[in-house]
């Protein structure tokens, strides 16, 4: 068993942060979560979240009133979603924060 865990800004302002996990056995992915969280008004929050919490691969688009959408991807194996998740924060987190900013209005 083993486990990978580690923290990446995605801007010199160090205002957006990826915050990566997950754990493996005999080479397996059995558990990960990769999460898109952004630096507003002093507070980090927790915008878009990769995981596989409760059995199943999915994302969680996070909103600043506390509620969550949820997108399930039946079928996939958690390394798969592990790897969508991963291109999809990197290529998109600005989308991400101008989304969760502009709900926050």
């Amino acid at each position: 068993m083993g486990e990978k865990v580690y923290l990446l800004y995605l801007d010199q302002a160090l205002q957006n942060r990826y915050r990566y996990w997950h754990r493996w056995e005999r080479g397996k992915i059995v558990e990960f979560c990769v999460q898109y969280e952004a630096l507003i008004v002093d507070r980090w929050c927790p915008v878009v979240r990769y995981d596989s919490a409760h059995g199943e691969p999915h994302r969680d688009t996070l909103h600043p009133d506390g509620t969550e959408t949820k997108s399930a991807y039946h079928g996939y194996a958690n390394d798969e979603v592990l790897t969508v998740g991963c291109q999809d924060i990197l290529t998109n987190w600005r989308k991400y924060r101008a989304r969760y900013e502009k709900e926050m209005r």
